[in-house]
């Protein structure tokens, strides 16, 4: 299948730390980037392509260009994904869509004017950890799920000096690491029908400190599952990364991307003594005293940008539906409310 000619729009930690290493895996191309300050990483990194020091002199040559990522800011995805749509060029913008429902509604109902070509980077869907925890659900090993936990949680305490940290509005983890959650969360259990939520700016102006408490809307049986969401960048013992209860046990993942955490002892010891022709393992089937490993499920953050490529080249299925971000982000909105008023927001 022909590589994808791509136009970056941002080189920075999500540009060039995350999707130009994507796209490199993936054999596709990056034509364009916009950037004003790091022009040399790109001639470094891609040597043919163009540096524009805007929006509008990428999509002045729209014609070269058969995907655009949003790699910005978050603030500035609104007006960077409606510009790239209406240039006629398909966009996987950075996950939030938006920072609000409604604005990400507003991209949504643009982007279906303009031939739907418009999808989301929800890259953890495709994390061997939830891959693993998925297969696990489909074969029943944990019977009925009654609670699933997912924290992301480091210890930060002299903060980072991006605009993550100090944007109070379009930074702080709610936005950034909540979106992830959240998604994982409905990924797995369905629409959210009730959102308690914590939120604190411990070290930064930006939240930095997240408590999520989702009730996922019932079965056909009227069953109930609770999601309890964490994330926070002042916590000094890390809890385990993920924990789902159900009636026939329970799965453990007791760490995450090399961030370090009290639990990773049962990991080292695990790989210790993990034979080479054995897989690696993923996380834990858990009852009570009996402990066993859940071999990892094949996949991976480039199988994206393979969606991506079947998607316009193939007519294949969006990878992401927009409309998944706007639930998400009426789940963040609710979350920004509870936690101003102290109360249980209930979703339609």
């Amino acid at each position: 299948m022909e590589p994808l000619r791509v136009g970056l729009i941002g080189y920075g930690g999500a540009g060039r730390g995350i999707h130009a290493r994507l796209l490199r895996e993936t054999g596709d191309e990056v034509v364009a980037v916009v950037t004003r300050s790091r022009a040399d990483a790109v001639r470094e990194d891609w040597p043919a392509a163009r540096v524009v020091p805007d929006v509008d002199a990428l999509l002045a040559r729209a014609e070269d260009l058969d995907l655009v990522v949003v790699a910005s800011p978050t603030g500035d995805h609104v007006a960077h994904v409606r510009a790239t749509l209406e240039a006629g060029v398909p966009v996987l913008v950075d996950k939030p869509l938006a920072t609000t429902e409604r604005d990400a509604q507003a991209l949504v109902r643009l982007a279906q004017e303009r031939d739907g070509r418009l999808t989301v980077f929800q890259n953890r869907r495709w994390d061997p950890e939830q891959l693993t925890l998925r297969a696990l659900l489909d074969a029943g090993e944990l019977g009925r799920v009654h609670r699933f936990e997912r924290r992301w949680e480091r210890f930060r305490p002299e903060p980072q000096h991006r605009w993550k940290e100090q944007d109070p509005d379009a930074g702080g983890l709610l936005l950034d690491l909540g979106a992830h959650l959240v998604d994982s969360a409905v990924q797995l259990f369905g629409p959210v029908r009730r959102v308690h939520a914590e939120l604190r700016a411990l070290t930064t102006p930006a939240v930095d400190d997240v408590f999520l408490a989702l009730e996922h809307a019932p079965d056909a049986d009227g069953h109930v599952v609770l999601s309890h969401l964490q994330a926070g960048g002042l916590v000094g013992a890390p809890g385990p990364r993920t924990r789902v209860l159900g009636d026939r046990g329970a799965y453990l993942v007791t760490s995450f991307e090399g961030e370090p955490t009290p639990f990773a002892a049962l990991d080292d010891a695990q790989e210790h003594a993990r034979r080479p022709e054995e897989p690696e393992h993923e996380g834990w089937l858990v009852r009570g005293a009996e402990r066993t490993p859940v071999p990892r499920a094949p996949g991976g953050h480039a199988d994206v940008y393979r969606a991506v490529r079947r998607w316009l080249r193939e007519d294949g299925p969006v990878p992401v539906d927009p409309q998944d971000a706007v639930r998400t982000a009426r789940v963040l909105d609710a979350a920004r409310r509870a936690a101003d008023e102290g109360t249980t927001v209930v979703l339609a």
